[in-house]
């Protein structure tokens, strides 16, 4: 399959981009008009697909249940006991609504963190949208549950041969409050063992510090540099509550974080990511939205603008955090964090992009692309995506949507009522 994108806007110039198959063949002016599929690139401009460091998918079923509450009581009453009652039909299809919404508003690759992982799978083979999947994983300091999260693991591993190579494996420890250290180390060998990134939430609230210095008389980050599992494998989602030497431990070990704006200010976790003080020490760092029901959509183009205003803010510095820095977190740094050759628009790279519709409000006067992407529009902007070298979304229409949204609809209603 070879298409054809015909006179799009690229870094303020006009040019041709040929796909080959999965990548991108060429980046050139005039190219011929030889491909089986031709499109119109007048009044767009082409971006990389979109990254989404940290969802939880299937948490789409949770969008607006449960709002306006502080972090723990949200999990504890309305998150994990519904939780429970999840089934794998509810996963598919909570799953297959989040690729829809993702795919919309131009994500092309996630990182996924959630239960009942091959169901996140399926939905996203047939989604055709790249995922990252991490089972979320617990043993509440329990040695039984520990050895039963280890059988499961090995099999979810061995399963995730079965999908094609837009699906990947991660391993995902909940968090150090419902995960020990016995299970964290294993995790962390078996990683090395295998080669697989690991996913964590770390760092988040001040209750989570506070508790872990009770509890293991070492704040987050210490306690993982004392188990020995900070490493390049380890990403941490969040990472608010980080001091200076606890960022040069990150650094040193080459640990990644992910930026959760949404989420962190609507579960008023905290503000002050530091973003640039991490970026200023070599540490790569993304940016998630983090599932529907703490940040109610997985819209990156708002998440790039959420990250960089409240950088901008709690700092009282207008100078941090540029519109080019929040689209390179969103693109080419998060593709490397997930090991893939995308999040540039070159020869040889892959072709996962997103052509932008320029004859909008938004991009009236269009004196800056980036900033009028970043700062003035949402993901409603995004016209055509392209994943893997085939088309996923083109005049914003999804071949199924309609029943996707009905569907889901559906199974978020009647899993409530279980």
């Amino acid at each position: 399959m070879s298409i054809l994108i015909k006179g799009v806007e690229l870094e303020g110039k006009t040019t041709d981009i040929l796909i080959e198959g999965k990548y991108i063949e060429a980046v050139s002016e005039h190219l011929p008009d030889r491909a089986n599929k031709i499109i119109d690139g007048k009044k767009k401009a082409i971006i990389p697909g979109l990254v989404n460091m940290h969802t939880h998918a299937a948490m789409t079923l949770f969008r607006g249940f449960g709002d306006d509450m502080p972090l723990m009581p949200w999990l504890e009453e309305k998150i994990w006991p519904n939780e429970a009652k999840l089934t794998d039909e509810d996963v598919y299809w909570g799953a297959k609504l989040a690729c829809l919404e993702m795919i919309k508003s131009g994500t092309t690759a996630f990182f996924d963190m959630y239960h009942k992982l091959p169901a996140t799978a399926e939905a996203v083979e047939e989604m055709g949208i790249r995922g990252m999947l991490s089972s979320a994983c617990f043993d509440n300091f329990s040695p039984e549950q520990a050895k039963k999260a280890k059988v499961i693991t090995g099999e979810l591993f061995r399963k995730m041969g079965e999908y094609s190579e837009r699906i990947s494996f991660a391993l995902g420890p909940h968090a150090i409050y419902t995960v020990s250290g016995e299970l964290l180390q294993w995790i962390d060998y078996y990683a090395k063992e295998n080669g697989l990134p690991v996913h964590i939430h770390l760092a988040e609230t001040e209750k989570e510090v506070q508790d872990a210095v009770r509890q293991f008389g070492l704040s987050p980050v210490r306690y993982l540099n004392r188990l020995g599992i900070l490493s390049p494998r380890l990403m941490i989602a969040h990472g608010i509550y980080v001091d200076e030497e606890e960022l040069q431990m990150l650094a040193d070990n080459g640990v990644k974080v992910i930026h959760n704006p949404a989420s962190n200010m609507k579960l008023a976790s905290g503000i002050q990511f530091q973003f640039a003080e991490m970026r200023g020490k070599g540490i790569a760092v993304g940016i998630g939205t983090d599932g529907c029901s703490s940040s109610n959509n997985l819209d990156m183009i708002e998440a790039m603008k959420l990250a960089s205003l409240l950088g901008k803010g709690w700092r009282k510095d207008p100078v941090v955090l540029t519109a080019d820095e929040m689209l390179f977190a969103a693109t080419r740094q998060g593709a490397d964090m997930m090991n893939l050759k995308a999040g540039r628009i070159e020869e040889g790279y892959l072709a996962d992009l997103c052509l932008i519709n320029l004859n909008q409000p938004a991009f009236t006067p269009n004196f800056n692309f980036v900033s009028n992407l970043v700062y003035a529009a949402n993901g409603s902007c995004v016209d055509t995506v392209i994943c893997n070298g085939n088309i996923l979304m083109e005049n914003r229409r999804i071949p199924g949507e309609d029943e996707i949204i009905q569907r889901a609809g559906e199974i978020a209603y009647n899993l409530i009522k279980r």
